[in-house]
């Protein structure tokens, strides 16, 4: 199989901040377009970092991330869901999912339909007039992905978006994440410290050392899609368990 070309590759970035806390050294990583890559390692290791400087939000001390598809293009093309919801407490679902078009300049008839795009891919029909304070934690959630997927990005970059919630309702969001994934063509970056997620979600999981953070070891997780319930609890699964786990465990200790 012809592997997909690079959407973004970070070659030997170096993060260190201005009080002198070194997070990243010579980090190496190649993300592939289509492809659903995931970032764990322990707290504090980097990972959000990282995701912050492939989006733009930060800036590198060495090294250098390439991104040409996204140099001089049209804005959003990179969508980014962060570890906390982030809504307007005082605007409806409607409006929060409008606030990056708005600042896109997107005209309000193509922005509305965006909208309601957004609204019906994470399954929030009905609820577009709705406050955050009438919202469980998971559909704060599906709010705050519909914001980033209104966007019509290329690349979704999350922020461990479901480390949070109960057991029930992350597996459920694991699940429509992945059809998401599918439906809409994206190249996943999805930061986790849960070693269970990484498995059932990614094509590829990239394990990173405590901070300063760097790849120390990749796996690829060959199990085609569609994944579901059956996949997590099945012999195939728990081997993947066990080898990042594994991996995860060494890169603690090297």
């Amino acid at each position: 199989m012809t592997a997909a070309p690079p959407l973004v590759r970070l070659r030997h970035v170096d993060k260190t901040f201005a009080r002198g806390t070194e997070a990243l050294r010579h980090l190496d990583l190649t993300v592939a377009e289509g492809e659903f890559l995931s970032l764990l390692g322990p707290s504090g290791c980097g990972k959000s970092t990282a995701l912050r400087l492939i989006a733009g939000l930060a800036g590198l001390t060495a090294g250098a991330i390439e991104r040409p598809w996204a140099e001089g293009g049209r804005g959003g093309q990179m969508g980014f869901v962060f570890q906390e919801p982030t809504l307007m407490p005082w605007a409806t679902v409607a409006a929060n999912i409008q606030v990056p078009l708005t600042l896109l300049r997107v005209p309000r008839d193509q922005a509305a339909a965006r909208v309601r795009e957004a609204i019906g891919l994470v399954g929030l029909d009905g609820f577009e007039r709705a406050y955050p304070r009438e919202l469980s934690g998971g559909m704060k959630m599906r709010v705050s992905i519909a914001r980033a997927l209104a966007t019509r990005p290329r690349l979704l970059l999350m922020d461990e978006p479901f480390a949070a919630l109960d057991e029930i309702t992350r597996m459920r969001l694991n699940n429509d994440l992945l059809g998401l994934w599918r439906r809409q063509g994206l190249t996943v970056v999805f930061v986790t410290h849960s070693v269970y997620e990484s498995v059932y979600l990614s094509s590829r999981v990239a394990v990173m050392t405590p901070r300063p953070g760097r790849v120390a070891a990749e796996v690829t997780i060959e199990t085609p899609y569609p994944r579901d319930d059956a996949f997590r609890t099945s012999p195939e699964y728990n081997n993947y368990c066990r080898t990042v786990s594994a991996r995860l465990a060494a890169a603690m200790s090297g």
